[in-house]
């Protein structure tokens, strides 16, 4: 990797961002999965930058229990803290926790890259959240200050020390989670009922020669409930002829989009990947939020799926950080054109040799009225 590092220095040349690093992952056996996602996660500044000061606050307990957060605490603030610009780290703690963990990432097999971000962004929640109770029991005159009410929702049953504790908002969830409603309209006495979700990430069903606005639309399109499918309305007391659509609540500040590229197929009993060309934008307008207003967001990184199936294959990522477009393939590092990004939208045509093809997509809002 010297030579390869010293060539992305000599690419970025003056241009090379104050403190920022660049470090390729070592590959343990087919963790280019793991890899891939970690450097999104890198990327994704203000996720960094609060774990790392998640880490700062809570390296002084030596006897800590070592957990995933602690792990990719770890992790990340080893990358900051490097004396060189670009290199490569063995994030052999990390992979060895998760291995432990959860046996499904056990095997060298081959492992999707969206199931490992779903595990872990939960896992980093429910682990900050028994730290948060943890920290209540001591203390219990101070909730921890990442309580809140989400979703608006209130638990009505009051106990003796105060009311029910409600979900608490953390950190992970103030970057990632958005909420979604459900709202379904009975077509006899047009009463609404909604019903809210959150989410993490929005997994979108793809159709060829689509684009991730197209993909939005159809994800929020009116569904008509009838015959087999009808819905119970509490109003009518009975089953009813309903309209369902699904909208956006509340945007996430990072929006992460998951592109279902394995579907299966019932005639061949397996699982197929689906090479569709779906144009993802640099810049995108969410606009099916429930407010209408469009919200903007910026794309800074892509997680690659390298193969022709979903068994085999190799996971990618590429990055911006600070205007530059990076592309990170477990130790290798290079810079490459921001017009290079398009390349991995996927092939028109069903057989192509190119099988590099976009998978899960992070955005980062430019905030309301931004569109700098």
């Amino acid at each position: 990797m010297g030579a390869a590092g010293s060539k992305l220095e000599k690419a970025l040349g003056d241009q090379f961002p104050e403190g920022e690093r660049y470090f390729g992952l070592e590959n343990f056996g087919n963790t280019c999965y793991c890899n891939s996602v970690l450097q999104a996660l890198y990327f994704c500044v203000p996720f960094r930058e609060q774990l790392l000061e998640y880490y700062g606050n809570n390296k002084s307990l030596a006897d800590a229990e070592e957990n995933l957060l602690t792990c990719l605490a770890d992790l990340f603030s080893q990358i900051s803290s490097q004396k060189k610009k670009t290199g490569v780290i063995a994030p052999k703690r990390f992979v060895q926790r998760l291995k432990k963990q959860n046996e499904l990432f056990r095997s060298y097999m081959h492992q999707d890259a969206h199931e490992f971000l779903n595990f872990l962004l939960n896992e980093l929640v429910d682990i900050l959240e028994k730290e948060a109770q943890a920290a209540a029991k001591t203390d219990p005159e101070t909730p921890p200050p990442t309580e809140k009410v989400v979703n608006g929702f209130k638990n009505g049953h009051g106990h003796a020390n105060g009311p029910q504790k409600e979900p608490l908002i953390t950190w992970v969830h103030k970057n990632f989670q958005g909420i979604l409603t459900n709202e379904t309209r009975c077509l006899q006495c047009e009463t609404v009922t909604a019903r809210d979700e959150t989410f993490f990430d929005l997994s979108l069903d793809i159709e060829q020669n689509s684009s991730i606005t197209s993909c939005l639309k159809n994800f929020s399109s009116t569904e008509t409930l009838n015959a087999e499918d009808k819905f119970f309305c509490d109003k009518c007391c009975s089953l009813q002829e309903a309209q369902k659509r699904m909208k956006i609540k509340k945007p996430p500040h990072i929006l992460v989009i998951h592109l279902k590229r394995f579907k299966y197929m019932e005639q061949l009993g397996r699982y197929k990947k689906l090479s569709y060309r779906v144009v993802f934008p640099l810049e995108l307008k969410l606009s099916n939020t429930v407010e209408d207003a469009d919200i903007e967001y910026s794309l800074f990184a892509v997680v690659v799926h390298v193969g022709s199936g979903p068994n085999h294959g190799h996971y990618v990522s590429l990055v911006k950080s600070h205007n530059h477009w990076l592309f990170f393939d477990d130790e290798n590092v290079e810079m490459i054109d921001e017009s290079a990004v398009q390349t991995f939208f996927g092939s028109p045509q069903e057989y192509s040799t190119n099988t590099d093809h976009g998978y899960i997509l992070f955005y980062e809002s430019l905030g309301p009225g931004n569109s700098n």
